[in-house]
């Protein structure tokens, strides 16, 4: 009996997941559309693979943080995250937090059912143009801003590229106004930035997918 557990907030990235996996041969598949319930059905069913995408509903870059608890509660969990983002910095993140493989949502169903079944049995998965970039990525020849950055400040930064005001920060990632205030401190002492504006102009530019 194989399993999986998909971990988005969009119905239709679930549904059109189901279909693929169950044709390609997977018994069972759960869905979550929270990080919070996705932790709870991982602790409740462990499943063989879970799929996550990094980017849900007023989180940030929630994921990368799920990927971390169920790693710290499992070692051995197998984790392929489905994302929009194809940045190699953020995908370098992902594989830092835990995860086995890395496929962009514009994939064909073809490399997704290869990704699963590689991750599967713990075999790591990164498409071609991906895995040179992350490869340029980790030599340094391409600059990495966020490589020093913690998972808070990822989120906050996500937020911040969305356009949010430090109070709804706040209230998404359940803190306080003071500490979105003296992250995004943190955060503009950490990638050269001198006011907010700069921040955000510079958080647009590391977070949002490239342009089709």
């Amino acid at each position: 009996m194989i399993s999986v557990l998909i971990v988005d907030d969009h119905p239709i990235v679930h549904q059109g997941c189901r279909r693929i996996l169950e044709d390609a041969g997977v018994d069972t598949v759960l869905d979550a559309r929270d990080v919070a319930s996705g932790y709870r059905m991982y602790r409740r069913h462990h499943p063989d693979v879970v799929i996550i995408d990094l980017a849900m509903q007023s989180k940030g870059l929630g994921g990368l943080a799920l990927i971390r608890r169920i790693r710290s509660h499992n070692p051995r969990a197998r984790i392929l995250v489905f994302s929009m983002h194809s940045d190699p910095m953020i995908v370098v993140r992902a594989l830092e937090a835990g995860a086995t493989g890395y496929v962009i949502k514009d994939t064909s169903s073809e490399e997704l059912v290869e990704a699963f079944e590689k991750v599967r049995v713990g075999t790591p998965h990164l498409s071609n143009a991906l895995a040179m970039q992350v490869a340029l990525v980790g030599t340094g020849v391409s600059r990495n801003p966020l490589r020093d950055l913690t998972p808070r400040e990822m989120e906050v930064l996500a937020l911040l590229a969305e356009g949010k005001p430090y109070s709804v920060i706040a209230h998404d990632l359940s803190v306080s106004y003071k500490t979105v205030v003296n992250l995004s401190s943190q955060l503009k002492q950490k990638l050269g930035a001198k006011t907010l504006p700069e921040l955000i102009r510079t958080a647009v530019q590391l977070l949002s997918p490239p342009a089709q």
